[in-house]
């Protein structure tokens, strides 16, 4: 072989060799670049992403209140979705989805001739697959590399999941507008009705929908929106779901879509913002997994009652103040501490402040709690102690009553009616700051402060509404506290019971006879006390409370009523969101007093307050305190009882309250000298000299207390 031919042979050779080993460079890309495609998916997938977000619900004796979510959408089984939607979906969006594995060539090729003669990403050829695959894991943005990704996992979800599932996910996923997903979130929006129930022509608006969803929105555009329908009728034709006929009769149907969004109502939304706070607090449920994670939240509320509390707080009339906007709150619950209503605000909305839920100034709902209550609880004290009512100081601290004026001396039972500051704080006092936040503590009013206008509600921070109606719950409940609770049961999505981190155990917090004696002094609270304002028919018990206002001197900041019945306990407060002297309160207590029993008599429609107390056994009902007389008018006379002796007789009109007993004395300077203790009205003076004079008076005594009332006028007698 010559050289030039051999040159020319070892030529071929190479350009052979180079030729073979990048067909087979070639190849192997494509092979890489195939199975990347094919199973590259994999690397995008995630399961937590194939869990859709879904919406808590929030159920009363099983019918839905309200829903959390972050985006509105109710996930459903495919087998709740119509046969008529599922393929109405289909036709339109994807005609050979059960015989394609996830991508459709020929879908891809006209979509590729038609990008390559605009040079732009203009037309997607989009199996329901792959639209499943953009709408959870990628963005909507135009581009090859976005188009290759969400063909691997298109490929991927074929390979590990059902047509069905796909289906499902599908239906679940796209977007209907109005920030409205899936197709059960979609036909509430737009037809009012579940899914499960829409007419085939509403099927066909829902199917087409997706394509444009504000475009072919119903609301935003009937006449579009008919269009849109028809076409998706015209494709389901094309594909044989249904004949010309029945084609041509559901086009000519008007179409039906709910006008415009109604306005939400608000009437629930403070007791489920309460619901959600419970649910974080007690069973660690995050508050995004309840937007997303599809809880079912059965809850205590009793819709009627919530419903009748929140319309009744509208009143405005109630509320008067240095400017408007005088907000109110109320919680009330059954004595097992299932809570049955709460009104965070007279317009409460998500987003607000919910003020049964936010602290505010208790003033003086605070004695029971943290006063009386604890000393009862001591062997030192009962109902009947005398208490001093006197101005007194305790460093820098001196309360005074609201009147201005003392007594001197009051029974703890009076102090109570009449809601006496000083008798409350001196008796603080001498049971102790620690020993009152003792029972606070267990009452679920801890508190850092450590004075004695503890007594009087003066608190750095003060309790809210939940926080009192769940105290004086335990007056109700015979002194034992059951923390309130507004959830039954929690579920997951799946169905498995939420089991909250800890159960609410009861707590035994006054004795029986404590919380008994506390209820019945409350009972006289509201029928001759400081809570008479408004009419209620029907057992009740409670207390009043003030706070006044820091900077406006005379004008009031917080006003609370809390009050029990037989089977329900209730706490209301009243006042102003923002702060400063320009906000105060031109009422006293007596207006959310008034607002509680128009409330409790509202509510009788629905439930039921009870008709009468039910003593302890054993236990009898508290007499109210001996009243002594204000003055005693005395008068006296002398007759001749005999040869050697003159007989003086001295008296005086009956009291009003018959338990009254008067001791009769004899002036002597001052040392008077006590000759008698009686029931009667008159006393016989004996031996008295014909040329004698003497001086007596009488005293009006309480017995159960050992109390003096004011000494009558002073009568001599002299021959």
């Amino acid at each position: 072989m010559k050289r030039e031919e051999y040159k020319q042979l070892r030529k071929r050779r190479i350009r052979f060799r180079n030729a073979f080993i990048g067909a087979g460079a070639l190849l192997f890309v494509a092979a890489m670049g195939l199975l990347a495609l094919m199973f590259g998916g994999a690397l995008f997938v995630s399961d937590d992403d194939l869990m859709l977000d879904t919406a808590s619900t929030v159920t009363a004796d099983g019918e839905e209140i309200e829903q959390i979510y972050s985006v509105n959408r109710t996930l459903v089984n495919l087998d709740e979705v119509p046969e008529f939607l599922q393929q109405a979906f289909i036709a339109t969006e994807d005609s050979r989805f059960y015989e394609h594995s996830g991508i459709d060539p020929r879908g891809i090729a006209r979509a590729l001739y038609r990008d390559i003669i605009a040079w732009e990403k203009v037309e997607g050829a989009s199996t329901i697959t792959q639209q499943v695959a953009k709408n959870l894991f990628f963005t909507n943005e135009k581009s090859w590399m976005r188009k290759t990704k969400e063909v691997m996992v298109a490929l991927y979800l074929e390979r590990n999941l059902t047509k069905e599932e796909i289906l499902e996910l599908y239906v679940n996923s796209i977007y209907f507008g109005e920030g409205t997903y899936g197709v059960e979130a979609a036909s509430e929006r737009y037809f009012g009705t579940s899914v499960s129930d829409v007419t085939q022509s509403q099927a066909a608006l829902l199917a087409g929908m997706p394509k444009a969803p504000n475009s072919y929105s119903p609301v935003n555009d009937p006449e579009a929106a008919k269009d849109r329908r028809d076409v998706v009728l015209m494709r389901m034709e094309d594909e044989s779901y249904i004949s010309g006929e029945e084609r041509e009769n559901l086009s000519n149907q008007r179409l039906e879509y709910k006008e415009k969004t109604q306005p939400e109502e608000t009437w629930s939304n403070a007791y489920v913002n309460a619901v959600v706070q419970e649910a974080v607090e007690r069973y660690g449920i995050s508050r995004e997994a309840l937007k997303t994670e599809g809880y079912r939240i059965e809850v205590n509320m009793h819709p009627e009652a919530q419903r009748i509390a929140y319309d009744t707080m509208q009143d405005a009339s109630y509320a008067s103040g240095s400017v408007k906007g005088v907000e109110g709150a109320f919680v009330l619950t059954d004595q097992s501490g299932k809570v049955t209503a709460i009104v965070g605000g007279r317009s409460y909305e998500h987003g607000e402040s919910n003020h049964a839920l936010t602290k505010h100034q208790p003033g003086s709902v605070m004695k029971p709690l943290a006063v009386y209550g604890p000393a009862l609880m001591s062997d030192r004290y009962t109902p009947y102690s005398v208490l001093k009512d006197e101005e007194t100081s305790y460093g820098d601290y001196t309360p005074s009553n609201v009147t201005g004026g003392y007594e001197g001396q009051v029974t703890m039972y009076e102090a109570l009616v009449e809601s006496k500051n000083a008798p409350a704080v001196w008796l603080f006092d001498q049971i102790g700051v620690g020993e009152g936040k003792t029972y606070l503590e267990k009452l679920g009013l801890s508190t850092e402060d450590e004075g004695l206008s503890i007594a009087l509600g003066g608190l750095s921070e003060g309790f809210t509404p939940m926080e009192i109606a769940g105290a004086y719950q335990t007056i109700g409940n015979g002194g034992e506290r059951r923390p309130l609770q507004t959830i039954a049961t929690i579920t997951d999505r799946n169905g498995e019971a939420v089991e909250p981190k800890e159960q609410a155990e009861a707590t035994r917090v006054f004795n029986e006879e404590t919380a008994f004696q506390l209820r019945e002094m409350m009972e006289t609270v509201v029928s001759e006390g400081t809570a008479t304002s408004g009419s209620y028919q029907g057992p009740l018990a409670g207390k009043t409370g003030t706070a006044g206002h820091p900077s406006v001197e005379g004008q009031n900041r917080d006003v609370w009523f809390a009050g029990i019945t037989p089977n329900y306990t209730m706490s209301m407060w009243m006042g102003y969101e923002a702060s400063g002297e320009d906000y105060y309160l031109t009422d006293s207590s007596s207006v959310p007093t008034s607002l509680s029993k128009e409330l409790m008599t509202n509510l009788k429609e629905v439930i039921d307050p009870g008709t009468e107390f039910t003593n302890p056994e054993g236990m009898d009902s508290l007499q109210k305190p001996v009243e002594l007389p204000d003055s005693t008018e005395l008068q006296g006379t002398l007759d001749i009882g005999g040869w050697a002796f003159v007989q003086g007789e001295l008296n005086w009109e009956a009291p009003e309250d018959e338990r009254v007993t008067y001791r009769v004395y004899r002036a002597r300077g001052n040392d008077p000298e006590l000759i008698a203790e009686t029931e009667a009205t008159s006393h016989t003076v004996q031996a008295f000299g014909l040329l004698e004079s003497r001086t007596y008076f009488v005293v009006p005594y309480d017995p159960t207390t050992g109390r003096e009332g004011e000494r009558s006028n002073e009568v001599t007698l002299s021959w």
